[in-house]
C-alpha cells in the first residue's frame, strides 16, 4: 500500500499534471467570463433585432418546447472561447520562440593568414 501511495504521489506531483490542473482551473474561470459576455452583452444586443432576449427564443410544438435561442448562445459561446484560446496560444507561441542564432564567421586574423601562406609555400617546395 505504501508503494502505491508513493507512486501516486510521484504521479500527482509531476509538472505536467500540476500545469494541467492550473489550466483547468483558469479555463473554468475564463469560461465564466465568456459566459457573462455572451449572456449579458452579446445576447441582449442580438435580441434587439428579434425583439426578445436571444436565450428566450423558442418554438413550441404542442407540449414540446425547443429552445433554439439557448442553442445559438451556446454556439456563440463556443466560437468565442475557441477564438480567444487561439489568440492566447498564438501569442504564447510567439513569446516562446527561441531567437535564431546566426553564426558569424570571422575573417582569419593577419597572423593566421601569414601562417597559412608560409604553410602553403613550404608544401609547394
Amino acid at each position: 500500500m505504501k508503494k502505491f501511495l508513493n507512486e501516486f504521489k510521484e504521479f500527482a506531483m509531476r509538472g505536467n499534471v500540476v500545469d494541467m490542473a492550473v489550466g483547468v482551473i483558469i479555463g473554468a474561470s475564463f469560461k465564466s467570463i465568456v459566459d457573462s459576455l455572451i449572456n449579458d452583452i452579446i445576447s441582449p444586443v442580438l435580441g434587439l433585432f428579434v425583439n426578445d432576449s436571444l436565450n428566450t427564443l423558442s418554438i413550441t410544438f404542442g407540449t414540446v418546447t425547443i429552445s433554439y435561442g439557448a442553442f445559438i448562445s451556446a454556439i456563440i459561446n463556443f466560437v468565442m472561447m475557441a477564438f480567444i484560446l487561439f489568440i492566447i496560444i498564438k501569442v504564447m507561441n510567439k513569446m516562446r520562440k527561441q531567437p535564431q542564432v546566426v553564426e558569424v564567421i570571422k575573417e582569419p586574423s593577419d597572423e593566421v593568414k601569414l601562417l597559412t601562406e608560409i604553410r602553403d609555400a613550404l608544401k609547394n617546395k
